[in-house]
């Protein structure tokens, strides 16, 4: 705890320390009287002699440094106090909210309220003496509270003289605000200068604008009288320069206008009316017509004190030519109603046309759709006897083979051919042009196999006509139909040969283009001309130099159908008397989703029985007495049914299952193929092995016979490779058999014959 206060007068901590000295002594004494010995009390006074030698130091040192402080305290405040009273603006220091410190500058400003400037003066003191002072004659705000609350600020103080000041006030701190007071005059006198100069020049701009104004400008005052106009205004209202002067009030003024014939009589009647509404609504605008023909817009605005100016604008000629736009818009509006009328009755006329059209068309698509429904349900009774035919001609061909009747039977074989391929044209294109969504089935499946078989089907024809047919083998997987892309190479093969003059080439391959493959087939025939070439994929299309009796142009027709259902490219070249080429575009594939081809099977010995048991169901009699016939020529026995009911009798008949069933899909009374089959397997116990001959080519049909297990041979049946599928299916059944009791035949690798 200090005794001492550093903050004292010099004099008062010497007197104090005196006192302090005196009491050490004094207790010193008192504890040596008490009962110390003399060492003790000798030994007390050393100690206390040093202390008090160490006090006096201490004392020293602490008043040479108060002495210190206050000679540059004193140097501090003079030259704060020489500093202020160099300023050349105007300085207090408010402490605490009490003037503190001051320059004469700021003093003596407001010379009456300088003596009272003092230290301890308040804020709100100062500012209610500068308030009530005589030489302060404004300011552009209120002084007083306003500045003392904000943070910083400053207003603008005029003082007799015309002496200006600017009164800055900044707060340091919570405590402490700074005041300036900086003279401004002469800022003040050059902005009120050039203030004046600009006000001058701007009014000459002003009366120049005024003067050359196209619209006529005319001020009134409050009571009504003319203050100012310009030029155009005069000339506007046609008066003299000596007639409109200021002064004239507007109701003379109107008055003359009428005498002159510048304004009509009524337009005097509507002054009041006009009068009251702009002094409602601050403005007016209506347009006047002289009686010389002449239009005025007329357009008034209130003034700031109460009195108007008006604007006159001589619209005749915009006024006629509205008029005139008006009279031709009228014109038109009304020639543009006779065109609609016009254009709706030709619309309606057109609509009527549509409607009929529509209707035609609804007639011919529904016309369509019944011949494409009459063909798909005729097709199985079309085919019926043409197999039946084919079946029988092929039993006549063995049993008249080395006889004088063979050369007659090939001939028949060769017309029933020809009746075949047509009418699988006509119901490719039938099939081909209707819109069901079922007609193609794009599958991955083997070019070189197609290609194959249309090779060994057409290789007779080729030898028979003398025509070189050779094929580039192509192993490579497409995505495309196997039934019309079969179809449409084996026509594109069969047209090479046919227009190929004997000892001509016809070659069949593929080709590789980028990320494509073609297949291309080549031949040397007659060629095709340039002006023929567009239309040769039309349907009952024939080049000119085609000799008759070789066809009714449909072969190609189905090929471009075909294509174009599975999104193939076809496009051909060909050459008077060199030859042609015909190209299909496809994407390959990887064979990985191949579904495996059926492969011939091994040559049947024709002489060799079949000494099989065959179950033949079949509701067309001449069908079923034919096929039973070419079976039996094989060395088969046959029982023939026509239907499911009949063919279960003949299994309970022989108390056993049969060695191959042959049905046909449609029978009579809903019957079908595929319940017979399920009937007699469910009769014997046996998966029989089975063999569906139809002329259905639905997708769902061969679908059926991939999870049932059966074949599926369209007809007309190609009798040569119906007895190699036959032993095929007899054999696989062998051997599934000898698996399931653990012997598996030799011959399980082997691929089913192909169905064509």
């Amino acid at each position: 705890m200090n005794l001492i206060d550093p903050d004292e007068p010099l004099e008062t901590r010497l007197e104090r320390q005196n006192k302090i000295i005196n009491a050490l002594v004094r207790r010193a004494t008192r504890q040596n009287d008490i009962g110390q010995t003399a060492y003790s009390a000798f030994q007390s006074a050393i100690e206390l002699q040093a202390q008090v030698a160490a006090k006096n130091r201490d004392l020293e040192r602490a008043t040479t440094e108060l002495e210190s402080v206050r000679v540059e305290r004193e140097r501090t405040r003079k030259n704060l106090d020489e500093a202020l009273s160099a300023m050349g603006e105007g300085f207090a220091l408010f402490t605490e909210g009490r003037l503190d410190v001051c320059n004469d500058l700021f003093r003596n400003i407001l010379p009456d309220i300088s003596p009272r400037l003092t230290p301890g003066l308040s804020l709100q003191g100062y500012f209610a003496l500068m308030g009530d002072s005589r030489h302060l004659v404004s300011t552009d705000r209120q002084i007083g509270s306003t500045a003392m609350a904000a943070p910083s600020g400053s207003l603008v103080i005029e003082r007799t003289g015309d002496r200006w000041y600017q009164l800055s006030v900044q707060r340091t701190s919570s405590e402490n605000m700074i005041l300036l007071l900086t003279e401004i005059t002469s800022i003040v006198r050059q902005n009120r200068s050039e203030k004046e100069h600009l006000i001058d020049r701007q009014a000459d701009y002003l009366q120049a604008v005024f003067e050359n104004m196209t619209s006529g400008i005319c001020t009134f005052s409050a009571e009504g009288e003319v203050v100012m106009h310009n030029q155009q205004f005069r000339q506007l209202s046609g008066l003299p320069y000596t007639a409109l002067q200021k002064g004239m009030t507007l109701t003379r003024l109107l008055h003359l206008l009428s005498s002159r014939g510048y304004i009509a009589e009524r337009a005097l009647l509507q002054v009041d009316v006009w009068r009251q509404r702009l002094m409602r609504k601050g403005r007016v605008r209506r347009q006047v017509r002289s009686r010389t023909g002449q239009v005025f817009d007329l357009q008034a605005n209130l003034l700031p004190d109460g009195g108007f100016i008006v604007e006159l604008k001589d619209v005749t000629l915009e006024n006629r030519a509205t008029e005139t736009l008006e009279n031709r818009v009228t014109e038109r509006t009304a020639e543009l109603t006779r065109t609609n009328e016009r254009l709706t009755q030709q619309y309606e006329e057109k609509a009527r046309v549509e409607e009929e059209l529509r209707l035609a068309k609804e007639r011919a698509e529904a016309a369509v759709r019944s011949k494409t429904r009459f063909l798909a349900a005729a097709s199985h009774d079309l085919l019926q006897p043409i197999n039946a035919a084919k079946l029988l001609i092929a039993t006549l061909k063995q049993n008249a083979a080395d006889t004088v009747h063979a050369p007659m039977i090939d001939r028949l074989k060769g017309a029933f051919s020809s009746i075949e391929q047509l009418l699988h044209a006509l119901l490719d294109i039938s099939r081909l042009d209707s819109s069901d969504q079922d007609t193609v089935h794009p599958t991955v499946l083997s070019l070189g196999s197609i290609m194959q078989g249309v090779f060994e089907d057409q290789m007779p024809l080729a030898e028979q006509r003398g025509v070189d047919l050779r094929m580039v083998s192509c192993p490579v997987h497409v995505r495309s139909d196997p039934t019309y892309l079969l179809r449409s190479v084996q026509n594109l093969v069969v047209n090479a040969i046919q227009y190929s003059q004997p000892g001509g080439r016809v070659l069949m391959g593929c080709r590789r283009r980028g990320d494509k493959i073609e297949l291309q087939v080549w031949d040397t025939g007659i060629g095709i001309g340039e002006e023929d070439q567009g239309r040769i994929f039309e349907e009952f299309a024939r080049a000119g130099n085609v000799p008759s009796g070789s066809g009714v142009g449909l072969g190609l027709s189905i090929v471009e159908r075909t294509c174009r259902h599975l999104g193939h490219r076809l496009w051909m070249h060909s050459e008077i008397g060199v030859g042609s080429v015909f190209c299909i575009e496809f994407d390959p594939v990887d064979g990985a989703d191949l579904i495996p081809e059926p492969q011939p099977g091994p040559a049947v010995i024709g002489d060799v029985p079949m000494d099989r048991i065959a179950l033949v169901v079949e509701n067309d009699a001449n069908v079923l007495f034919a096929t039973t016939q070419t079976l039996e020529t094989w060395g088969a026995s046959v029982l023939p049914a026509g239907s499911t009911a009949e063919a279960l009798q003949h299994v309970r008949d022989i108390g056993m299952a049969p060695d191959i069933l042959l049905v046909d899909y449609q029978l009579d009374d809903q019957d079908t193929g595929i319940a017979a089959i399920r009937a007699i397997r469910a009769e014997t116990g046996v998966e029989v092995p089975a063999i569906m001959i139809t002329a259905d080519r639905r997708e769902s049909l061969r679908q059926a016979g991939e999870e049932m297990g059966f074949a599926v041979m369209t007809k007309p049946v190609q009798v040569s490779r119906l007895r190699p599928l036959i032993e095929w299916k007899i054999r696989e059944h062998a051997q599934r058999a000898a698996a399931a009791d653990g012997n598996a035949g030799g011959d399980g690798g082997r691929q089913p014959p192909s169905l064509g």
